[in-house]
């Protein structure tokens, strides 16, 4: 049966290299954005170049609305759900915690959390064997800043990949019995543009001397290790948060 996949923010980064490796792993892939339709399309090149079917669906995955689109317009184009990658995720500038409003902490824990929980439901929906589904993968992307805390820089932000690690246990434990498992991956210090959302564009290398490896990651390291939980190789797998940090 033809593997399909949804990759939430998966128009650059980790999401980008994870729509396209799981396209090497021969998945049909839903590549989800908000904002940059070209960087997306790009990625839809790359699966197609690899004999596999790629659709872009702009959507706001935090708002349930969008989330119920997206599931419905991967279902009627592509097919039966495989494999559901919750990427999508927001940085806010750095800031300690006496600078940070209400407004600052509830728009990330929407952005980060909310739209992994949405996300994660609907999947359940179609892969559970308990609503006669063929079970299926889901992988969390958290951020090694849950166990870090990342004080003085964006502890909001940590705190939500916190809940994410939370989220990923204990689903995992609710729905092994009906076919499902869900996992997590922890990267550490990766060199992606999220570091300029955070106002630290040269943030990896700032660091990369805490790291015991002494050097960043790339987002392929990050979507090998996502590709080897939605393959069969992790069946044994379930409630698990794989650090890929470099040994920080």
């Amino acid at each position: 049966m033809k593997k399909i996949a949804i990759v939430t923010g998966a128009s650059r980064g980790i999401g980008a290299a994870t729509a396209i490796r799981l396209a090497k792993e021969n998945y049909d892939i839903c590549v989800n954005y908000l904002n940059s339709e070209a960087d997306a399309m790009n990625v839809i090149k790359h699966i197609e170049a690899l004999g596999q079917r790629g659709i872009a669906i702009r959507a706001d995955v935090s708002k349930e609305a969008e989330v119920l689109n997206l599931f419905k317009l991967t279902d009627d184009q592509l097919g039966t759900l495989s494999v559901l990658v919750n990427n999508a995720g927001i940085l806010l500038p750095q800031s300690r915690l006496l600078d940070m409003d209400e407004t600052r902490i509830n728009h990330i824990l929407r952005t980060n959390v909310t739209n992994y929980f949405l996300c994660s439901r609907e999947a359940v929906r179609r892969m559970s064997t308990a609503n006669d589904g063929l079970g299926g993968n889901i992988i969390n992307v958290s951020s090694a800043a849950a166990r870090l805390g990342a004080p003085g820089e964006y502890i909001d932000y940590a705190a939500s990949k916190g809940a994410i690690d939370t989220l990923t246990i204990g689903l995992a434990k609710e729905v092994a019995s009906e076919g499902i498992r869900v996992n997590g991956v922890r990267p550490g210090l990766i060199y992606t543009d999220i570091h300029g959302s955070g106002g630290d564009p040269d943030r990896v290398d700032r660091l990369k001397h805490q790291v015991p490896m002494e050097r960043g990651g790339t987002p392929e390291e990050v979507a090998a290790t996502i590709a080897w939980l939605a393959s069969d190789e992790s069946s044994y797998t379930t409630g698990s948060i794989l650090e890929v940090s470099g040994g920080r």
